[in-house]
């Protein structure tokens, strides 16, 4: 750079104008912004190929075969179907299109694909297909926020480094809502990057705006970095500071307008008029956004999280259980451990050692060094994400990494392109050489915990890694040749063994409530319900369980395919045959949603997700088949009988009901009742 991340050397020219001529100045200050946020319109010749080059890469690596996982998770499928057929359920985010009950989250995830399947068609290429046009767009949007601070090699390594994080193209092809709540927070932060060069109240506004929608994509995750971006804007933007905190405030409202417009019409909605809304107790969304997805999974507090199911920590005892797709053990290593290590941690120590070394040459620039400014939203979204999912006792998933990946990404990209510039200064050099041979051993560890896949590529790594440290110490970077030979064994030896990981992700189908990366299919919790709770489905008064016994929950038979459970034929010839509102209820929204999917009528999932919801009462329900609404009852289902709390005890009383009312008939090896006709 001169680099702003050298000792006594501080810049703060953005890296466009640093390297233009006079002329060239002149001629950018005329042509319209767009052309140089797209790929450089003022940058060298290689700039628009190489930056081409990333999206085209990444959009094969999302869109390849994109169809492997099948539905993916089913529970969120049945959504998305169901919002293809039916507004109400589409706005609501109800889990079938009769609207008995929504899924745990709130709706914005599924809008577009609900949308592209109403005009379209609902398959699961319609489905997933916004999942990862929108990877596409975060990897576009973090290139084009790093390069407008540190230069267009900032900017592809940081885009490369989204794109190839395993948990990023494992989440960027699944229907999980964690892929637009990745999109929306990148877009947020480059918003706020944009605003920060200018003090630009409008982009500050947007960023808020986006927030909101992050927030009606996962509730309270979507706000973990706002402190980030707000501290980046109040330090940094360059103007008074009466008029950054207004600023703050208009990004504020920007968050309240989107995320209060939708609670408010939630509120106002007769409960009537719309589905129970999952995961609370009292059919409430803001107690779902404050209880069972807010501070039970942070704090792990059972009874906030509607007295039951998973918020409350994972099953079979203590906080993550030990069970890895729980996250296991909470702690400050949580993020390098067996769950989140390969998901997420590639790059995590690169990124620590980058963000130190940049804030602490930064420390005596002015005050609206754009590259400090970059480092605190970048930085402080990788410390905040980090620090709550490694410390959190509820239920917290290794998927969920994926919120993280763009902060390591933008510090790697950021730290590593300016110490590069200024490689002849020792300083730099030797955290340089640290970093890349840290990396490559940290690379080398990751890959051994399976130690069959790939043996050879762990031995390659560490060699370049070795490598690229010992050229930079030595200085073999200062002919043209040697620094490029240097450039590319540190990239090879940061990124390689990441990469891998990343096609070995995509080249296989994932399915399940919990899937996880890696080379192998990643069927997670959920993806064979057979039998899942079924001792615990329906109980009788004398502690015996009451339910036919034995067979598959709620018609689910063994895993079908990449797409998990498979429904029972002749429950599914069944339920197709029926006329009713819905075709039928059984216990639990897995069973539900497999049902759903399979023969395409509404099914009613009693209890919701975890069987703890008090949806339907036994009162309601009664109403429901007096009115002819419900054709079958299925006995069974996957987490019917919940795990404690007023919602099994609903499901209970219902199943005593059924069976003391109606008749039995065992339709393959599924029990069911028929309640009307």
């Amino acid at each position: 750079m001169t680099a702003s991340l050298t000792p006594d050397a501080p810049a703060t020219t953005p890296p466009d104008e640093r390297t233009a001529s006079g002329s060239s100045r002149r001629r950018a200050r005329t042509r319209p912004d767009w052309r140089r946020v797209a790929f450089g319109a003022d940058q060298p010749r290689w700039v628009r190929p190489s930056a081409a080059a990333l999206l085209i890469a990444t959009a094969f690596t999302y869109l390849w075969n994109l169809t492997n996982s099948g539905w993916a998770n089913e529970f969120y499928a049945a959504a998305v179907q169901a919002g293809s057929k039916d507004w109400t359920a589409w706005f609501f985010g109800s889990i079938d299109a009769g609207n008995a009950i929504t899924v745990d989250k709130p709706p914005a995830a599924f809008w577009l694909p609900g949308l592209l399947g109403r005009i379209f068609g609902f398959t699961s290429f319609t489905m997933l297909l916004p999942e990862a046009l929108m990877g596409v767009a975060a990897v576009a949007l973090l290139y084009a926020a790093v390069k407008r601070v540190s230069g267009p090699a900032a900017g592809l390594i940081a885009g490369a480094a989204l794109a190839a994080t395993p948990v990023a193209a494992l989440m960027f092809r699944f229907n999980n809502p964690d892929a637009m709540l990745t999109f929306c927070l990148v877009a947020a932060a480059y918003m706020t990057v944009r605003a920060i060069e200018k003090a630009g109240g409008k982009w500050l506004v947007g960023a808020g705006a986006l927030i909101g929608l992050a927030f009606l994509t996962k509730m309270l995750q979507g706000v973990i970095i706002v402190p980030a971006l707000g501290l980046a804007y109040l330090w940094a933007a360059p103007t008074t500071l009466r008029r950054r905190l207004v600023h703050l405030l208009g990004a504020l409202g920007g968050i309240i307008a989107v995320a209060g417009a939708y609670v408010l019409a939630f509120t106002l909605t007769p409960a009537s008029a719309r589905p129970y809304m999952a995961g609370s107790q009292t059919n409430s969304f803001l107690e779902l956004t404050f209880g069972y997805n807010g501070l039970a999974r942070i704090f792990g507090n059972r009874a906030g999280a509607g007295q039951g199911g998973f918020a409350g920590g994972a099953p079979g005892g203590g906080p993550g259980g030990g069970n890895a797709g729980f996250g296991g053990t909470a702690g400050i290593l949580r993020m390098f451990g067996t769950s989140f290590g390969t998901e997420i941690s590639w790059l995590l120590p690169a990124a620590l050692i980058l963000l130190v070394a940049g804030l602490w040459f930064t420390r005596r620039a002015v005050r609206t060094d754009r590259v400090r400014a970059s480092l605190i939203v970048w930085g402080g979204w990788t410390l905040l994400t980090a620090a709550v999912f490694s410390f959190m006792t509820g239920t917290v998933h290794p998927y969920y990494a994926i919120a993280l990946a763009p902060g390591i990404a933008g510090v790697v990209g950021i730290g590593s392109a300016e110490l590069w510039r200024g490689r002849a200064y020792w300083p730099s050099r030797i955290i340089l050489a640290v970093t890349v041979l840290a990396t490559s051993i940290w690379t080398a560890v990751l890959l051994g915990r399976d130690a069959s896949w790939l043996p050879w590529l762990r031995v390659v790594i560490v060699v370049l890694g070795v490598l690229a440290a010992v050229g930079l110490l030595v200085r073999f970077d200062r002919l043209r040749a040697g620094a490029i030979a240097v450039a590319v064994a540190a990239l090879l030896a940061g990124g390689l063994g990441t990469a891998a990981f990343t096609v070995a992700t995509a080249a296989v189908g994932h399915s399940g409530a919990i899937p996880t990366s890696g080379p192998s299919s990643g069927e997670g919790f959920g993806a064979a319900r057979a039998g899942f709770g079924q001792a615990r489905d329906r109980m009788g008064t004398d502690g015996t369980a009451a339910d036919a016994g034995g067979q598959a929950a709620a018609g689910v038979g063994s895993p079908g395919g990449p797409g998990g459970a498979s429904a029972s034929s002749e429950v599914v010839a069944l339920l197709q045959q029926t006329t009713t509102k819905w075709s039928a209820a059984t216990n639990g929204s897995n069973s539900a949603a497999a049902l759903e999917l399979a023969s395409t009528t509404n099914v009613i999932a009693m209890g919701g997700f975890t069987g703890s919801d008090p949806y339907p009462s036994l009162d309601e329900f009664k109403a429901l088949v007096a009115n002819g609404e419900v054709t079958y009852y299925i006995a069974g289902g996957g987490m019917g009988g919940g795990f404690g709390g007023r919602g099994g005890t609903d499901t209970s009383a219902i199943a005593q009901w059924v069976e003391a009312n109606f008749q039995a008939e065992t339709v393959g090896s599924t029990t069911v009742y028929r309640l009307v006709g």
